[in-house]
């Protein structure tokens, strides 16, 4: 039992990282391509949507629902990769925010509505 412990508390802490993050990136940024603790978190989240479906899967239905920004398209994305019909819907509903947030790709820092980023991931549905 201590391990399952363990693994919630881990899965929590990766949840509440997302819920505040203000940068998207998925791999590593900078000259140095540093890992982000936000992109650590969406790792940690994806490894748990693995090994425990169900209890990482509502962390991620709220994360949708509470998170910044940032958070939701990590969200989304993560629904995308295991529930691509919730992920369609998800970025749907996020069609209609506003608001911004940092991107990164590589060494490219840019900035993203949810409105922006939410159509090209439906576009390329």
């Amino acid at each position: 039992m201590l391990g399952i412990g363990k693994k919630d508390r881990e899965l929590n802490a990766a949840v509440k990282e997302l819920a505040k993050a203000d940068t998207l990136a998925f791999g590593g940024v900078g000259i140095a391509s540093t890992l982000l603790p936000a992109t650590e978190a969406y790792r940690h989240v994806e490894r748990a949507l693995d090994e425990h479906p169900e209890a990482a899967r509502k962390k991620v239905d709220w994360l949708l629902t509470h998170g910044s920004p940032a958070g939701k398209a990590y969200a989304a994305t993560l629904l995308d990769q295991v529930d691509p019909v919730a992920g369609r819907a998800a970025w749907t509903r996020l069609r209609d925010d506003e608001r911004e947030f940092t991107t990164f790709s590589g060494c490219v820092m840019g900035r993203a509505t949810l409105h922006g980023y939410a159509t090209e991931r439906l576009a390329d549905a």
